[in-house]
């Protein structure tokens, strides 16, 4: 049962629906887009003695991993809008798997630097993953639906913190490539990987459930692509969006910053072995496996009660005990204390950018491409920003601190997300009508509660 062809629930094990399909391709491929963002963060040891790179250097490559993607995700955005998520998907995944795999050619810091950026377009598959499900999911679970796609995909960023290291152990020891080549050919793996999944994204998926978007204009069921030029600029002069551009630079920020930092932290400042520190970063993507669902579903749930005011206040208590979290983590003195705190900071930050992507779908649905596209941009905005504090002037334990006092303040921004009397009473209106069909659904054909549904 669905609502204006909307899914109103998730089943996990169905891949019959174009909904689900969606939801599946969109969280795998943004998972392998994450794996290979971060593919060369875990390595960076390697690296960085290969090729001698300083405090300075080190700096820079974080600044750089995540500075291109600003702009990537605001033409992605953009580019659903007119095109459709699984165009603009297919060759987000095909195009950025060239510098993946081309960075292995690198030789020195400034082609190292080159590729490192060129990689971190492929960040950009976020937008297109939050705005395919937020097209295929009623509003009762759209929250959980973003949050878990977006959370599945996102646990690439810790499968990769040890999975590259082991895959380059692979190619150096076992196949006796050795170090030069060793983390090389991970990186090749990863990229082809991703260029095969651009390929399957573009044959198995839909833009929307009644089609995709060249049939839907072609049949007058759609306006035509030019009719969505200028909403980006209407967009842009919503303060709403720049507010959640914000929060979102407040928790998905600190992930990025985390998920190239935390390797290095933990190799350099509790002298872990690079395997150990590997294990100890990688923990902390592994709680996408429910934290950042968690966050939606809890949205969808406060949002189903007390209405889009429930969905934002919910933002603020998530984002303020993430910062709080990680003013604690920052001074930990042990890895027996520190890994603890980690993971508690991690579950708040993960809910938090769930939280945020369960409002985004309400704040302009006619330009959810763009909302979607600057909000996302906020992220790595606020890696950028972080990222200049762990160049070598302050300390990381130090750095940590100041960038948890940050996000605590920011978390207050949310009390000035507002919407209108109409909206709120619109959302209140699907979100029942939802709930509604879902029941009927319920009644008409049992599904399991947990193991063959979410939400």
């Amino acid at each position: 049962m669905r609502q204006d062809g909307k899914a109103t629930r998730i089943n996990l094990f169905d891949v019959t629906t174009p909904s689900m399909r969606a939801f599946h391709l969109s969280w795998i491929a943004f998972f392998l887009c994450f794996f290979a963002w971060f593919g060369i963060a875990p390595q960076m040891a390697a690296v960085r003695s290969e090729m001698g790179l300083t405090k300075d250097q080190i700096g820079w490559l974080i600044i750089g991993s995540v500075a291109i993607t600003v702009v990537s995700r605001i033409v992605c955005g953009e580019l659903c809008d007119r095109f459709g998520p699984r165009l603009t998907y297919t060759w987000l995944l095909i195009l950025g798997s060239l510098p993946v795999m081309g960075i292995g050619l690198s030789h020195d810091f400034k082609t190292f630097l080159a590729f490192r950026v060129a990689i971190g377009a492929i960040g950009a598959g976020f937008v297109i993953t939050q705005y395919h499900t937020s097209v295929m999911f009623a509003p009762n679970c759209i929250g959980t639906a973003n949050a878990t796609t977006a959370g599945w995909g996102n646990m690439g960023g810790g499968v990769t913190q040890f999975a590259m290291p082991l895959l380059a152990a692979f190619f150096a020891a076992t196949l006796g490539l050795g170090d030069y080549w060793g983390w090389r050919a991970s990186m090749l793996v990863a990229g082809l990987v991703c260029l095969l999944t651009g390929v399957a994204y573009y044959f198995l998926t839909q833009d929307t459930p009644h089609g995709n978007f060249s049939e839907l204009r072609a049949s007058g069921r759609m306006a035509p692509a030019g009719a969505s030029k200028g909403t980006f600029l209407r967009t842009a002069r919503d303060p709403r969006v720049w507010v959640l551009f914000v929060m979102y630079a407040a928790c998905f920020g600190v992930e990025l910053t985390m998920d190239g930092v935390a390797h290095l932290y933990y190799h350099d400042h509790f002298g872990l072995s690079a395997k150990a520190a590997g294990f100890a970063a990688g923990s902390l993507g592994l709680l996408h496996i429910f934290a950042r669902t968690l966050g939606g579903y809890i949205s969808d749930r406060l949002g189903g009660r007390w209405g889009l005011k429930g969905r934002v206040h919910w933002l603020f208590v998530a984002l303020l005990l993430e910062g709080l979290g990680l003013m604690l983590f920052s001074r930990m003195p042990t890895v027996a204390l520190a890994l603890p705190a980690m993971i508690g900071f991690g579950l708040f930050m993960k809910m938090s950018e769930g939280a945020t992507y369960a409002v985004v779908p309400f704040v302009n649905k006619k330009a959810l491409g763009s909302v979607s596209g600057i909000v996302g941009a906020g992220g790595n905005v606020g890696a950028v920003a972080a990222g200049f504090m762990f160049k070598g002037a302050i300390a990381w334990p130090t750095a940590l601190f100041i960038l948890g006092a940050t996000v605590s303040v920011a978390s207050f921004l949310a009390f000035a997300i507002r919407f209108s009397l109409e909206t709120e009473t619109e959302a209140a209106r699907e979100c029942a009508e939802a709930e509604d069909q879902r029941r009927q659904l319920a009644e008409a054909k049992p599904q399991p509660s947990l193991a063959g549904a979410v939400a």
